[in-house]
Order: structure tokens, then sequence, then C-alpha cells
């Protein structure tokens, strides 16, 4: 009987640990544990993978676009012809990334919520459309 009692505890307790480490993600998206800083995972040269608009994929009208993050606090972005530079930083207790200084537009807060070393995903609000990216290491 006591060795069920036992085993009763180390499964309940296991599950807890479990549940809880579950919760401590940072993004909803993300891994549970990363041993890499979140500014080494965002410095990057991403691409993307999969852009969507209020929930309905655009990605073949953005096969070409690529973002670059760098360590220093640099951003950048590319579309064809298009592009532009400006400053990142995170914000909001790491979850969200403040862009700023693209071609002297308003800034943009992207809301992550997956940052691995291959893999970012963001979306951001274009007033009152959502707008995400999924984007992969290039």
């Amino acid at each position: 009987m006591k060795r069920i009692k036992q085993i009763a505890v180390l499964i309940i307790f296991s599950g807890l640990v479990i549940t809880g480490m579950q919760s401590c993600s940072k993004y909803p998206d993300g891994q549970l544990i990363n041993f890499q800083t979140r500014t080494d995972r965002v410095s990057n040269n991403w691409k993307v993978d999969n852009y969507k608009v209020n929930d309905v994929d655009y990605t073949s009208l953005v096969a070409n676009y690529t973002e670059l993050f760098t360590k220093e606090g640099s951003y950048s972005y590319q579309w064809g012809i298009l592009g532009g530079n400006g400053t990142w930083e995170f914000q909001n207790r790491d979850k969200e990334i403040l862009i700023t200084g693209i071609n002297n537009q308003s800034t943009v807060t992207l809301i992550i919520l997956k940052l691995e070393k291959d893999a970012f995903w963001y979306y951001y609000m274009d007033g009152d459309d959502k707008k995400e990216l999924h984007l992969i290491h290039q």
C-alpha cells in the first residue's frame, strides 16, 4: 500500500511540474526551453514561409520578402525593389518587438508568437487587419 501511495504522489508531482513548465513559455507557439538568448534567436536573415491577413493566406504574394535583424538593433526588409531600414528593440517583457524609423514612418509593434533559432512567427495590427508572418531562417 505504501508503494502505491509513493507512485501516486510521483505521478501527481510529475503532472504538476509538466503543467507548470508549459505555462512558463514566453511565446504562445514557442519552445519551453531554449538555451540561446532572445536577441541571438531574432538576429538573423529571415524569409517568409507563410503570410496571412485576417487568417486568409497571401503567401504567394510575398514570396521574395525578407527581413534582417542584427544583434546591434538594426532592422531592414527587402521585397523586390522595395526596402527599408530602421531599428528594433524588445518591449513588454520581451513579448513584443518595436520597430522604428523605417523610411520615416510610424512605429510598428510585432507581437511574437514563436521565436526559435530557425523560426520566427509574429503578427501586427494594420488598422483593423491582423497581419501574421511566419518567417524561417534564410
